[in-house]
């Protein structure tokens, strides 16, 4: 027994000591996106700043693929010693496990939430034809013709398409989604007319709506957004606790050791509250977070049951 509670002993010591000393070498990264894609570079913003405050280099390893499962099983089945990290969005971890059964990890059981990075709010944007100018006076119109209105977004089971989900539950709307596939082809028959609204993302529509072309109804973070600040929220717009965002974190391995993980978060989230790069993520259009390893663990539990209570009640597939 005591030879037992010795080695126990040496084992915890040899683990703090292999954490105090993190990390002594180049550290990986994995993102599910190919280089140079958007959320390839938006996640790349905090390498630099983040490398100086752990004084080591981040490694990117895209590994693209199958919406985002390939990426996270590699992060999911790496050694959990701190030199391997992933980053996310919610379609691998909080949206696909109420899409498609069977993938090779579990969200809660296979990864250690580390920090919120940024996240990117959606907005509800309507063609300037549609007779609504506020959520209240769309909610009204909606409700008056129900089944008329029409929401476009980039395909059966992504983010977009469960935000007007989302909504359509919590204002208790009918409205037909129709699926395009791809947001760009969605976007253009918005602005053509084809289409009465959807959700996207900003900073691929700033243009658009600086020239007129479409009508910015609401924000769909629970915060006001620094890029569009005069416009209000869904959620105090009339649909309390309405929040569809598409968001960044980091996370490790499950059973990376605590003070890693600790050490890690402390460093993502002084990285991420740095002027310079909170201007950077504002450009790209995603707004910067930073967040204890606490409330990033509740926000993903948060977000899955969201998506598993959308998904359900929506009957949502993927195409």
């Amino acid at each position: 027994m005591n030879t037992m509670r010795i080695t126990a002993v040496v084992l915890m010591m040899s683990a703090g000591t292999a954490a105090a000393a993190w990390p002594e070498k180049p550290v990986r990264v994995v993102l599910s996106v190919p280089a140079g894609a958007t959320p390839d570079v938006t996640a790349r913003l905090i390498f630099p700043a983040l490398s100086q405050q752990l004084g080591a280099s981040l490694v990117a390893d895209n590994r693209a693929g199958g919406g985002g499962v390939i990426g996270a099983e590699i992060a999911a089945k790496a050694a959990p010693d701190g030199y391997t990290l992933f980053i996310s969005s919610p379609g691998a971890l909080t949206i696909l496990p109420h899409l498609r059964k069977g993938l090779p990890y579990d969200t809660l059981r296979d990864f250690a939430p580390v920090s919120l990075i940024s996240i990117g709010p959606f907005v509800l944007m309507t063609h300037p034809s549609v007779p609504a100018k506020t959520i209240k006076e769309l909610i009204a119109l909606a409700k008056s013709q129900p089944g008329k209105l029409n929401y476009a977004s980039a395909g059966n089971g992504v983010a977009n398409h469960l935000a007007g989900e989302l909504f359509k539950q919590m204002a208790g709307l009918d409205i037909v989604h129709v699926p395009y596939k791809g947001a760009p082809q969605a976007v253009n028959d918005v602005l053509a007319g084809h289409m009465n609204m959807m959700f996207n993302s900003v900073a691929p529509i700033v243009g658009f709506i600086k020239a007129g072309k479409v009508r910015v109804l609401g924000i769909a973070s629970l915060q006001r957004s620094p890029q569009l600040p005069e416009v209000p929220t869904i959620h105090e717009s009339g649909v309390p606790g309405f929040e569809a965002v598409n968001w960044f974190g980091l996370f490790a391995p499950a059973k990376t050791p605590k003070p890693i993980i600790s050490k890690l978060s402390a460093a993502t989230v002084k990285a991420v509250k740095s002027p310079e790069l909170q201007a950077q993520f504002i450009a790209l259009g995603a707004d910067p977070v930073g967040s204890s390893v606490e409330e990033f663990t509740a926000f993903v539990r948060r977000d899955l049951e969201k998506y598993e209570k959308v998904v359900r009640l929506s009957g949502a597939k993927l195409d």
